[in-house]
């Protein structure tokens, strides 16, 4: 045990009971206009104690016994949100367990982001570093999309384009051949351009049919984001907007704790949740902005420092998983709120609230540490 105290990166650690501090407080203040959710602050602070134990109990569990049983874990995974499927709605959204206790929720699509790092990894690392053929990009594809498919039919676009993110990162560090990767990148461009000429062609039959689905938002949202000026008006036009004047107009040292106009006023939806950067820009300003970002950059930096490190490539591939989606997850919630990409229901990582999210971080994160901690053990 004291053996792997030692191994532990505590820089780490240190960030983590960081965000332990910070996210509280931003809740707290997130809330002020909407008491009814008070109760937020209190339930973070003992999801944040629970997420620390299991934190330090998946750090010195072995990885590599993980990876030899990530095929039945990915399966369960696969199980678990084909169940979700059969839930009731929540936000316009299906896919979460209500477990009976406390009101609280699960969401299996959560958890499916960890059984395609961990798969993903067991597979990459079977292959020893060789060049990845056409077979396995096609079998790792299929990893991803499988999942993909089945939480779009939720429908949740946010947790299933992490799949797909997840899916490339891993692929670019797994030896995938130049050549391949140009192919890839100009199917990618050619798809989405071709999804954009088709949606803006056909704007109003695709607007039509996803209304008859009740999926209106989807069209909300990416109108928001094309057309900023013809839908200022819509919900998602009015919360972007506003989010982008809170942030723009906070200045250097923001208005001061719990001060901040536009959250305290309830222009701003999802304060404690997917708007969560916004109460931080508004309260603290551009200084308090900065200064989580830059401990984003710290706390990446030291995973990829532990990828490098690590004497067996699995753990490498499986650091690098995770590393993509804190960075795709970072990007698309702060991007979405000053109009860079279209609005989704992504959290901002150990930040928002959200039990199921804030579990698995840490679930994710004591992998990451696990690896730094059983690196002198070759596999």
């Amino acid at each position: 045990m004291l053996v792997k105290l030692k191994r532990m990166d505590w820089a780490v650690v240190f960030i983590l009971l960081l965000f332990m501090g910070i996210s509280p407080i931003l809740i707290e203040s997130g809330v002020e206009a909407t008491p009814f959710f008070a109760e937020n602050v209190s339930k973070t602070i003992q999801f944040y104690g629970l997420g620390i134990f299991v934190f330090f109990c998946v750090a010195f569990f072995d990885y590599k016994i993980l990876l030899k049983f990530s095929l039945y874990i990915y399966i369960l995974g696969i199980i678990l949100i084909i169940a979700g499927m059969f839930t009731r709605d929540v936000n316009g959204a299906r896919g979460w367990f209500e477990l009976g206790v406390a009101g609280l929720k699960f969401q299996p699509a959560e958890l499916m982001k960890f059984c395609i790092i961990l798969y993903t990894a067991h597979i990459l690392n079977k292959l020893k570093g060789e060049p990845l053929s056409l077979k396995n990009i096609a079998i790792l594809i299929l990893v991803a999309l499988l999942p993909f498919v089945i939480v779009m039919l939720y429908p949740d676009l946010g947790n299933a384009i992490i799949f797909i993110i997840i899916l490339v990162g891993m692929l670019w560090i797994g030896n995938l051949r130049a050549k391949h990767a140009i192919i890839g990148i100009g199917i990618g461009i050619v798809a989405l351009y071709s999804m954009y000429f088709l949606y803006n062609t056909y704007h109003d039959p695709i607007t039509t049919f996803l209304e008859e689905q009740d999926l209106e938002h989807w069209t909300s949202r990416i109108d928001t984001f094309l057309y900023p000026e013809k839908v200022a008006a819509n919900d998602d036009g009015w919360h972007v907007n506003n989010a982008m004047t809170a942030i723009g107009s906070a200045g250097l040292f923001g208005e001061g704790y719990n001060q901040g106009e536009f959250i305290n006023n309830g222009f701003v939806p999802f304060p404690y949740t997917d708007s969560i950067f916004v109460v931080l820009a508004e309260d603290f300003g551009f200084i308090g902005s900065s200064l989580l970002l830059l401990l984003y950059f710290f706390f990446l930096y030291r995973m990829i420092l532990i990828a490098l490190q690590s004497k067996n490539r699995g753990g490498s591939y499986l650091v690098i998983g995770i590393i993509s989606m804190y960075v795709f997850q970072i990007f698309i919630n702060i991007g979405m709120l000053m109009d860079l990409v279209p609005i989704t229901g992504i959290t901002l990582p150990f930040m928002s609230y959200g039990g199921t999210s804030l579990l698995i971080n840490f679930m994710s994160i004591g992998m990451v540490m696990s690896v730094k901690i059983h690196q002198e053990q070759n596999a």
